[in-house]
């Protein structure tokens, strides 16, 4: 949500941004071909009117070859200024027109175009563009170092400001994107460890659409709009990487062993049931228990066991 004033609320985060003053508007223009056909057309008139200035010169008019000779010159000057009024805008980009320092307006229309010819025209790129950011250190929200790398896919939406509002829009919109980055890697932990809390491991998704709400939130200003972020590095920093490894080891074998001890105690309680419903052999509580004990230590060691055969009574 964004107000007047520029601040963006991103899940109860405040990017106060300045609003923008400028805001992009398409520039006259005219048909670059029709001109060019006019400016070479004054040129080689004038040339020609030249040559015969100069004839008329030699023959003795001097008078009307001198005016002749002026008009000439100022037909292929004319000519040259319309020249540098031509613009070619490729596919892609676009053309900020200034006009003694106020911005007139934006050339998109790709082709030859004529604008006025004192103007100054800046190329800005309206490709997609992609920003990968180094691989950062940060503390996750437990404090634990990780390192994180994201890539940030990115256009320009608004080219007047893009040029007006920030000095280099593209350096800008990397320190943003890194600054996001930080932010987001230290407000979740990296992993959750069974909590119900988002995670950078385990939410990618969610992560990575907050990642794009705040770096578009953040590079607003500069007329640049977010396709997509993406996380494409995730890790825990070397100094504990082995610790969280075994801890990640450790919390797996308990899950397992739980798994197995549910397992284990369903198959000894479906034993004593047939065994008594079938009425096979009937024993007290203290063989009940010496044969669940029996039972939890074949089906839960994680060896195989040694049986050893009973061939006397049931007692022996």
């Amino acid at each position: 949500m964004t107000n007047t004033s520029g601040a963006t609320t991103i899940e109860g985060t405040v990017v106060d941004m300045p609003a923008p003053h400028t805001h992009e508007r398409p520039v006259r223009t005219t048909s670059g071909f029709m001109m060019l056909w006019l400016a070479t057309a004054l040129i080689l008139a004038g040339l020609a009117l030249i040559a015969v200035a100069i004839g008329m010169l030699a023959s003795g008019s001097g008078a009307n070859g001198a005016w002749l000779l002026v008009a000439s010159c100022l037909m292929v000057l004319a000519g040259g200024i319309l020249l540098c009024g031509l613009t070619a805008v490729a596919p892609g980009e676009a053309r900020v027109v200034q006009l003694l320092g106020r911005y007139t307006g934006t050339l998109r229309t790709p082709g030859l175009q004529w604008v006025n010819p004192i103007t100054l025209r800046r190329r800005v790129s309206t490709r997609i563009r992609n920003h990968e950011t180094d691989v950062t250190k940060v503390n996750d929200a437990d404090g634990n170092p990780i390192q994180i790398a994201t890539v940030v896919v990115w256009q320009v939406e608004d080219t007047a400001q893009a040029v007006f509002e920030v000095d280099d829009f593209v350096e800008f919109v990397a320190i943003q994107a890194e600054t996001a980055v930080r932010h987001i890697a230290g407000n979740y932990p990296y992993d959750s460890h069974g909590e119900q809390r988002l995670s950078l491991r385990d939410n990618a998704d969610e992560i990575n659409e907050r990642l794009s709400a705040e770096i578009a939130a953040r590079v607003a200003s500069a007329g640049v709009k977010v396709i997509e972020s993406r996380i494409i590095h995730l890790a825990y920093a070397p100094e504990i990487a082995h610790a969280m490894l075994r801890r990640q080891q450790a919390g797996a074998v308990v899950a397992a062993r739980q798994q197995i001890v549910e397992g284990a105690v369903g198959m000894v309680e479906t034993a004593l049931a047939k065994l008594a419903e079938h009425e096979v052999v009937e024993l007290d509580e203290e063989r009940k228990a010496a044969m669940v004990s029996n039972l939890l230590v074949v089906l839960v060691g994680d060896r195989d066991t040694q049986p050893v055969v009973n061939t006397g009574t049931l007692y022996q």
